[in-house]
């Protein structure tokens, strides 16, 4: 499995929900968990790998690995706060975004165990922003207009001089 970055138009698509939670589904969680050790990423979703299901993986330091299938927002806090943000699928960008600092979610596990948990800071953060390549949406899409094309620029420069 390799991380899809940005131009891939598998990055802008919705994820289907996951039907069955069985040892494919299991298998996919732990690989998405070791990419995102050996890429030293917080979070990681389906679409990324190019897998079109509503899973994604997070390890923010300081907390156990979770997995979150099929995941529902069900709460997001009317307080936000601003914080820099970057994605393994838009390597070497980073921009401020503003999310809600509290967020109340339930989702399955691989385990197909059901669990909501309410949460804050940055593992709030790294949730919602895995859950909106679930939708399609990147964290450029958090800022204006003019900052996303001055971003996209940067990225693409910096992909001119690797290859």
């Amino acid at each position: 499995m390799k991380i899809i970055t940005l131009g891939d138009n598998l990055l802008r698509q919705k994820a289907e929900r996951i039907q069955n939670i069985d040892e494919e589904i299991t298998n996919i969680a732990k690989q998405m968990l070791e990419i995102l050790t050996r890429d030293k990423g917080v979070g990681l979703a389906g679409p990324q790998i190019g897998f079109l299901k509503r899973i994604f993986v997070v390890h923010v330091e300081g907390d156990e690995e979770r997995v979150f299938i099929n995941p529902s927002i069900l709460e997001t806090s009317h307080k936000t706060v601003k914080f820099e943000e970057g994605c393994l699928s838009i390597p070497g960008v980073y921009t401020n975004v503003i999310r809600s600092e509290f967020i109340k979610i339930q989702a399955w596990n691989e385990k197909g165990r059901p669990f909501t948990m309410e949460t804050g800071g940055l593992l709030a953060r790294v949730i919602l922003h895995e859950y909106d390549h679930l939708e399609g949406v990147l964290f450029l899409d958090h800022v204006s207009e003019r900052r996303r094309n001055s971003l996209i620029e940067k990225y693409e420069k910096m992909n001119v001089k690797q290859k």
